[in-house]
Order: structure tokens, then C-alpha cells, then sequence
């Protein structure tokens, strides 16, 4: 199953970071936001990466460019200008990084990467919240519900909008938040069935808007509840709790074992 990464983005509420690099290009321990979110899906067998480009694009591109090299360990001989690679240690991972446009809305950049997903079922997330989320349960809830679409859900008290779910996790509508609300958000992690792409319009629809609120009228729509670990870089104080946690060695979105 591929994975499909939103990283079209401008990032404004991180401008401080993001404003020669896209936001999913952000660093925590010297490694990109997104590089976090992509270990956590090659963990869970998932390595054939969808990127949705827009701002900035060729610094992604730059960067899986350069990859294996800066990844390996190498001799070169000046003399004759020829390079020997000793061994590498990079990720086995198949990375498509697609220009999605740069003012392209969230549901347009989707729709724009139909023809990559080869009319199979695919995640789908957001380039900055990582997570420690079981992505192989997410898949089996997914094909168990038989609905298009799933959403990984989650009880936090901020600034987002809100969704309805009934016990049997059925999404029945979005709203706003209330300050006394305790319902759950969603967090991105997402499968999608290629009849997702009939409820996208074009490059001005907002995927969290329209289609979203159709999926969920048409009963389409399904939650999967997430209690552990998420958090979303949304701020530079989010980039430094985060470099927080990955510098004290409890960083709960790491369940890989490697150093990297």
C-alpha cells in the first residue's frame, strides 16, 4: 500500500523555519519532520512514499537527490574523479516527490496524484504530526469497516475542529470546537479507497471541508481512535518541545530501533 504525504504547504505559523524550506522539510534531531513520519511507516512495512509537493518543492527533492550519498560511506579519488561507495545505510524506500502546484488546496493536491496510486487503496497523512500510531491496525480497521475512507482520531484540547462519531466509530459530522468539548480531532493518518477521488472537485477544494462532510453524510466516513502518542509542529515552540523529547531519549514516535 502506498503512502501519500501532504508537503505542499507555506507553513505561516512556522515562517521562522519554513521560510526558505517547505514545512514538512523542518528539522527535529537534524532530520526533516518528515523523515520522522516516513521512518514510522517503513517500520510498519509501508516504503513506497507519495510526496504532494508545492512551496518549495526542489528543496524535497534536493534531499532524497542526495540521499543515498549522505547516507553512505564513501572514498573518492580526485585523480581520476571517481567515487566508491563502502556500504550504505539507507532506508529501502521507493519515494515519488510529485509537483502538486504551489496554491493547490489540501483536496486538489490529492486529486492530483490519482494516476500514482495505480486505483489501489492508500494512506494518506499530513507532513507535521508524527505519531506513535499502530499503522497495521489502522489498515485492518480500515478494510474491517469497509467504508472509503478512514481517519485516525484523537482527544486533545486545542484550536481544531472537532468531529461527531458514534460508538460504532461512524463519523455523522464536523463542527467547531468548544472550550468545554472533549470530542476527538482529526490527526491526519488516514486509508483512503480510490472512490475518494470522486468527492474531490479540483485544485480549490479544501479536502477537510466538502469532501470530508460528504464522506461523512454518505456514512463513508469511519474513526479510528488513537489514545497515544501525536502531536502536530504547528510552532516553533512545538519544533523545540519536540526536539525536547528527541534530546532527552523519550521520543514516544520513535518505535524504530536504529540510531538514526
Amino acid at each position: 500500500m502506498k503512502v501519500v504525504i501532504l508537503a505542499g504547504g507555506l507553513g505561516t505559523r512556522i515562517s521562522e523555519e519554513s521560510q526558505f524550506k517547505p514545512k514538512p522539510m523542518v528539522e527535529i534531531a537534524g532530520k526533516p519532520i518528515l523523515w520522522h513520519i516516513m521512518k514510522l511507516y517503513s517500520y510498519y512495512g509501508y516504503n513506497d512514499f507519495v510526496i504532494c509537493a508545492g512551496y518549495r518543492q526542489d528543496v524535497i527533492k534536493q534531499y532524497f537527490f542526495d540521499y543515498y550519498l549522505h547516507n553512505s560511506d564513501v572514498s573518492f579519488d580526485l585523480r581520476t574523479n571517481q567515487m566508491k561507495v563502502h556500504s550504505n545505510h539507507s532506508e529501502p524506500w521507493n519515494v515519488s516527490v510529485i509537483d502538486t502546484g504551489l496554491n493547490t488546496m489540501t483536496g486538489g493536491r490529492i486529486k492530483r496524484i490519482k494516476d500514482y496510486v495505480n486505483g489501489q487503496p492508500f494512506m494518506l497523512t499530513y507532513g507535521d504530526g508524527v505519531s506513535n500510531i499502530n499503522l497495521k491496525e489502522l489498515e485492518a480497521f480500515h478494510k474491517a469497516h469497509g467504508r472509503i475512507m478512514t481517519i485516525s482520531s484523537y482527544n486533545v484540547g486545542q484550536q481544531f475542529g472537532v468531529l461527531d462519531a458514534g460508538e460504532d466509530g461512524i463519523i455523522t459530522g464536523f463542527r467547531e470546537k468548544n472550550e468545554n468539548d472533549g470530542n476527538r480531532i482529526n490527526i491526519g493518518y488516514m486509508v483512503c479507497d480510490p472512490k475518494v477521488f470522486d468527492y474531490i472537485e479540483g485544485d480549490r477544494t479544501v479536502f477537510e471541508k466538502t469532501p470530508l462532510e460528504n464522506l461523512a453524510k454518505h456514512r463513508q466516513l469511519v474513526a479510528y481512535h488513537h489514545d497515544g502518542f501525536w502531536k502536530c509542529m504547528d510552532t516553533v515552540r512545538d519544533r523545540t518541545q519536540l526536539e525536547e523529547m528527541w534530546a532527552s531519549g523519550n521520543a514516544p514516535w520513535k518505535v524504530w530501533n536504529d540510531e538514526c
